[in-house]
C-alpha cells in the first residue's frame, strides 16, 4: 500500500497538484499513512475509519493553507485527546501572484515576489508593454484584459494567492478589482494615491461592489515604510502581504494612516 501512496504522491508533486500525506507518528497504528488530495478519495489508512475521516478533513485544511504540522486525536479521531499523533505534510504548489499592469513598479514586484516563492503572472491588455523582455523573471506574461484572465483562473484561486492591481486606470482597475473580489484570493491590493482610491471606490460602488468587498481591497497598497523607489515599493507591498498572511494587525498599512503617502526623503547614504 505504501508503494502506491508514494507513487501517487510523486505523480502529484511532479504535476504540481496539491496533496497531503498524513502519517501516524505515535500511538496506535504508528506508521500508518493516508494520502489526501482535493476531489479525490483518500488512499491508505491510519488504522481506523473514523480517524481516517477526521484526519482527511484536517489535511485538506492544512493543504489549503499550505501548512505542515502535527495534530493530536483520540484513537477514533476524537477532538481534545492525544492518544494518536499524526504528522500532516502538505505538498502544495507555489502560491500565485497576479500583477495587473505592465508598469515601472511591476518588474520590481515580480523580483521580490519570486524571492518569496510566488509563481508570478504579469497581465496587461497592451501588447507593447506586456512582453517577456520587460519581465524576464515572471513565470508568465499574458496579453489580455485583467478581468478576462480572472474570469478564467478565478475559480482556482485560494487564500494563499495574491492579486495586485498596479494600473492606475479606471477602465482596467474597476473591472479587474470587481473580478478579483469574486475570487477567494487572500490578498487584493491596488496602487494609487488617496485621491485615486477615493475615485476608484466611487466607481466600484457604482459597479455594485458592497462595503464588505471594498474592505478586502488594500489601497493605497503596501505598508507605511516610507518607500519611494519601485524596489522599496515592492518591499512595502510584499511586507503587507506577509503581515496579512500571518494575521498581524500591529503594523501600519497605508490605508489606515493619514497624510501624504510619500514622506520626506531620508538622508543620502554616502560611502567612503
Amino acid at each position: 500500500m505504501s508503494g502506491g501512496i508514494y507513487d501517487r504522491l510523486a505523480a502529484a508533486v511532479r504535476a504540481e497538484r496539491p496533496v497531503a500525506l498524513a502519517t501516524v507518528v505515535s500511538g496506535p497504528g504508528t506508521g500508518g499513512k493516508l494520502l489526501v488530495a482535493p476531489d479525490e478519495e483518500p488512499l491508505g489508512t491510519l488504522g481506523n475509519p473514523d480517524l481516517d475521516r477526521v484526519v482527511a478533513r484536517d489535511a485538506l485544511g492544512e493543504l489549503a493553507a499550505g501548512t505542515t504540522g502535527i495534530r493530536h486525536y483520540g484513537e477514533r479521531g476524537e477532538a481534545r485527546e492525544a492518544t494518536v499523533a499524526v504528522f500532516i505534510e502538505s505538498f502544495a504548489p507555489p502560491p500565485r501572484m497576479f500583477v495587473f499592469g505592465a508598469v515601472d513598479f511591476t518588474a520590481a514586484l515580480v523580483k521580490v515576489a519570486k524571492v518569496l516563492g510566488y509563481r508570478v503572472t504579469v497581465c496587461d491588455a497592451r501588447e507593447v508593454f506586456a512582453t517577456r523582455t520587460r519581465f524576464p523573471e515572471a513565470d508568465e506574461v499574458v496579453v489580455d484584459w485583467p478581468h478576462r484572465l480572472l474570469d478564467r483562473v478565478g475559480p482556482t484561486l485560494t487564500p494563499r494567492d495574491v492579486i495586485c492591481v498596479l494600473t492606475h486606470d479606471a477602465k482596467f482597475d474597476v473591472p479587474a478589482l470587481s473580478a478579483a473580489l469574486r475570487t477567494e484570493a487572500g490578498y487584493i491590493g491596488a496602487m494609487g494615491s488617496r485621491r485615486t482610491h477615493a475615485d476608484r471606490t466611487r466607481r466600484l460602488r457604482e459597479a455594485g461592489v458592497d462595503q464588505a468587498g471594498l474592505d478586502r481591497i488594500r489601497s493605497p497598497i503596501g505598508l507605511d515604510i516610507g518607500a519611494r523607489t519601485p524596489e522599496e515599493t515592492a518591499v512595502s507591498i510584499c511586507a503587507e502581504i506577509i503581515a496579512d498572511r500571518n494575521g498581524r494587525t500591529d503594523v501600519r498599512p497605508l490605508r489606515t494612516t493619514e497624510g501624504p503617502i510619500h514622506g520626506p526623503a531620508g538622508p543620502a547614504l554616502t560611502g567612503r
